[in-house]
């Protein structure tokens, strides 16, 4: 199985531009590969090259092992020697008490992508698609002490937390003329789909935001297959929000009254002419 992190790139000849950006779009949308196309002409005469690039998203394997001491005093004990306590269910099957190498999931953790991934759980020689569930850290040193992962199945619908990846602040006119700030009022939502049809996130366009504009949840737009839960008739909660700093409110604020005390009294100055 190919699996690249960051980049890879490669020099692609003998074929039309049209052909090979239509076979691409194609494997992008069966799997998870993100690719750009551009031509790439390094030697005159050689004829025109297409360089790809091609993103492909990392996947996790856990390797697990049957936990058969239960208790407090077990899982410090079994912390000691470098694992942590997990426990994996669902699907139908018996919850089973497992447990990891916490190096191996620190590492692992340290990607956003792990906490929205369907996962790969090994276990007495046999793997299982799984998702991480719930994760307990230490609440002061950087520890993970226990883990629950939920097994999934391809005809099952799962509810997942996606992360919300935001394009485009930089450019909004809000930010970039306006002088507004954001507000990110949610970084991720809950998501209902198909095991295969799970995003890694969900990416919010916000570069055509001015001050005082939101964008909802229903603004947002999802994969086929992938509904956010959260919505509702009754319930569509603002993501975004563009304001303006609160100094800057004040300011604005300020002139304005100013400006109205101003033709007010010029009216009235204005009215007194008019007696005399």
């Amino acid at each position: 199985m190919l699996d690249f992190w960051g980049p890879q790139v490669y020099l692609i000849t003998g074929i039309y531009r049209a052909d090979f950006t239509a076979f691409f779009a194609k494997m992008a949308s069966l799997t998870r590969l993100h690719y750009t196309t551009r031509p790439f002409r390094p030697v005159a005469g050689e004829g025109s090259l297409i360089l790809l690039e091609i993103f492909m998203s990392q996947s996790f394997e856990i390797i697990a092992e049957l936990r058969e001491e239960q208790g407090k005093g077990a899982s410090r004990r079994l912390r000691r020697t470098g694992r942590i306590p997990a426990v994996v269910y669902g699907a139908g099957k018996e919850a089973q008490s497992i447990s990891v190498s916490h190096n191996e999931l620190w590492k692992q953790l340290r990607h956003e992508s792990f906490y929205s991934r369907i996962l790969t759980m090994t276990l007495a020689g046999k793997s299982e698609q799984v998702v991480l569930k719930d994760l307990h850290r230490h609440p002061v040193r950087e520890e993970v002490m226990h883990m629950d992962l939920l097994r999934v199945k391809a005809d099952v619908e799962i509810r997942m937390r996606v992360p919300l990846h935001f394009q485009g602040e930089k450019v909004a006119p809000g930010v970039k003329t306006g002088g507004g700030i954001f507000e990110h009022l949610m970084n991720e939502v809950e998501v209902s789909c198909l095991p295969k049809d799970l995003p890694e996130f969900i990416e919010v366009d916000v570069s055509g935001m001015n001050v005082d504009e939101s964008i909802h949840l229903s603004q947002i737009k999802v994969p086929e297959g992938v509904v956010l839960t959260d919505l509702s008739d009754e319930h569509d909660q603002a993501v975004i929000a563009i304001h303006l700093p609160r100094v800057a409110k004040l300011d604005a604020e300020e002139d304005s009254e100013a400006e109205a005390g101003e033709d007010a009294e010029g009216k009235a100055e204005g009215g007194e002419e008019d007696k005399g």
